[in-house]
C-alpha cells in the first residue's frame, strides 16, 4: 500500500484525459522522494507540462518542505507538483491545505513571501469529496509533539566576550549547542547550509540528542537571514547557539563564534560543570 493511502477520503475521482503520462520523479525533486511512490503524472496539478518546468517551479518549495513547517507539507506539495500515477488525479483536501498554510505561511513570511494565490485553499475540494485529507487525531497522539523553531529576530553574532558573560547566558537559557556550519551552492545556484558534524551539547535542557540536529537545521532554514550572517564565506565555521524552549517554540537568544584559540568559550564550558547560577 503506498504511503498516501492513509490520507485518502473516498474512492471516486476526476477522469484524466489520455494526454497525461507517467514519468519517474526526478532526482532534483528530493522533497518527493521516499513518500511511497516513484512515478508522477505530467502535466501535474499546477499545470506544468514539462519536467524542466516542474523542476524549476518546485525548487522554491523544496526549501519550505525541508523546514518541516507542518507534518503534511511534503504530502501536500507533492500531490500538486508530483501527483501519483493513478487513473484519477487526487487533489489535496481543503482542510489539508488550510492546516499546511496556517503552519507554513509564517515561514514564507519570514523569507518575505506571502502565501501564493496558486495555492489558495478555496480551489481544493471539500473533505467529503475524493481528496487527500489530514490524518486523524489518533495519529497526532502517536507522534510526540517536538519543540519547533520559529521565525525570529536575529541574535547578534558575538565574537568578543568574557567567560563570565557566557556562563550568565547559560544560566538565563535552557540549552547551548555547539554546531559547525558550512555553505555550498546547489545545482540551481542558490545557497544551501549544512550542519557538518554532530551537534554537541554544552547544556542540554529539554532537547533530546537525536532530534536536535534536525531542529537546528530547521531553525537555520527558517531563519535564513540569520544563517547568512553566520556563514559569510564557504569556509566551515563553528558556533555556540544558546537559547530557550518557550511554549513548544525553540528560540535562539545568543550566538557565539567559536574560534580556534577561543579560551573564553572553552573556559566557560569547563567551568559550567561546577557553576552555580544565582
Amino acid at each position: 500500500v503506498f504511503a498516501l493511502s492513509g490520507f485518502l477520503r473516498v474512492a471516486t475521482g476526476f477522469d484524466i484525459g489520455l494526454s497525461t503520462k507517467c514519468v519517474v520523479i526526478p532526482k532534483e525533486m528530493d522533497m518527493c522522494h521516499k513518500i511511497g511512490y516513484s512515478e508522477m503524472r505530467l502535466p501535474n496539478l499546477m499545470g506544468h507540462t514539462s519536467m524542466a518546468e516542474v523542476i524549476l517551479k518546485s525548487t522554491t518549495w523544496q526549501h519550505l518542505a525541508h523546514t518541516d513547517c507542518h507534518p503534511h507539507v511534503r504530502t501536500f506539495l507533492c500531490s500538486l507538483f508530483a501527483p501519483i500515477c493513478l487513473d484519477t488525479f487526487i487533489h489535496p483536501c481543503r482542510s489539508m491545505c488550510v492546516a499546511v498554510r496556517d503552519s507554513c505561511a509564517p515561514v514564507l513570511a519570514c523569507h518575505g513571501h506571502p502565501w501564493p494565490d496558486s495555492l489558495d485553499c478555496d480551489r481544493f475540494p471539500a473533505d467529503e469529496d475524493m481528496c487527500l485529507a489530514s490524518l486523524t487525531k489518533e495519529y497526532k497522539y502517536l507522534h510526540k509533539v517536538l519543540p519547533k523553531p520559529a521565525c525570529q529576530a536575529c541574535p547578534a553574532v558575538e565574537e568578543f566576550f568574557t567567560h563570565k558573560r557566557v556562563l550568565e547566558a547559560f544560566c538565563d537559557n535552557n540549552f547551548a549547542v555547539k554546531v559547525k556550519l558550512s555553505k555550498k551552492r546547489t545545482v540551481f545556484g542558490d545557497q544551501e547550509y549544512n550542519i557538518e558534524c554532530q551537534v554537541e551539547f554544552i547544556t542540554q535542557g529539554s532537547l533530546l540528542p537525536y532530534e536536535t540536529q534536525s531542529m537546528i537545521q530547521q531553525w537555520l532554514l527558517i531563519n535564513e537571514n540569520c544563517t547568512q550572517r553566520m556563514t559569510p564565506t564557504h569556509r566551515p565555521m563553528v558556533y555556540l547557539l544558546v537559547g530557550n524552549i518557550e511554549e513548544g517554540i525553540i528560540l535562539v537568544n545568543q550566538v557565539y563564534r567559536w574560534q580556534r584559540r577561543d579560551s573564553q568559550l572553552t573556559l566557560a564550558t569547563q567551568k559550567w560543570r561546577y557553576h552555580k547560577c544565582l
